[in-house]
């Protein structure tokens, strides 16, 4: 199956449904410390990566994610990893140029700043924290579209992300049939589930014994 195929069936999905999957599975790819910062919109699609370090440890002769941005396909995300709250590591100009590509929005394992642009913009980023401190001189590009590692989640490009109020979840490429169709059966599980609610079925029957087990693989 294709990856826009499998990113079209992943948008119908939430991270709750992906979280239970990758947990049937025994799959790492939750990350709970990253929150949105801008307006709050899901964001799904297929992986850009970026990773960034302090200036001493090395010099970019372009403008950090500007690569990235310009490498990105209609509907991808870029994430990036970056590691420090003191020094934004994405702002408001990244922003206008990724709307201008269609990019479906970031990710950044740090900060970031410009939130007030990017609220305007509606263009939905999650990241560690906001501040108004610059990268000039502090942080550089070291490399884009290679592993990075985001919170301890290793991420691949062309890995698939999904991220929505309740936290972020990445799918390795490798992994994203099983995952996506993992996920999509819990959905159909908990959509009779709360079908049978309204019907007026005592809720400490619905989920009784079998709701702890129902992760279980078939």
């Amino acid at each position: 199956m294709t990856q826009d195929k499998l990113v079209d069936r992943l948008s119908k999905l939430d991270t709750c449904a992906v979280s239970d999957a990758l947990d049937s599975l025994e799959l790492k790819g939750v990350v709970t410390s990253l929150k949105s910062v801008s307006v709050r919109k899901k964001i799904v699609g297929r992986i850009v990566t970026v990773k960034l370090v302090s200036a001493e440890q090395g010099s970019s002769k372009r403008h950090l994610g500007t690569a990235a941005v310009e490498t990105a396909s209609n509907g991808d995300v870029i994430v990036v990893e970056h590691g420090r709250d003191d020094v934004a590591g994405w702002g408001g100009n990244l922003c206008v140029a990724a709307v201008q590509r269609n990019i479906s929005g970031v990710i950044i394992d740090g900060a970031c700043r410009d939130v007030d642009e990017m609220c305007d913009l509606e263009f939905p980023v999650y990241a560690r924290s906001q501040v108004p401190t610059t990268a000039r001189g502090r942080i550089v590009e070291q490399s884009f579209n290679e592993r990075i590692v985001i919170a301890d989640v290793e991420v691949d490009p062309s890995d698939l992300v999904i991220a929505d109020g309740s936290g972020i979840a990445f799918i390795q490429s490798s992994q994203a049939e099983v995952v996506i169709s993992t996920a999509e059966r819990i959905v159909e599980k908990e959509a009779a589930m709360a079908k049978a609610i309204r019907e007026g079925k005592p809720v400490s029957e619905v989920m009784g014994k079998d709701y702890e087990t129902m992760l279980k693989r078939d």
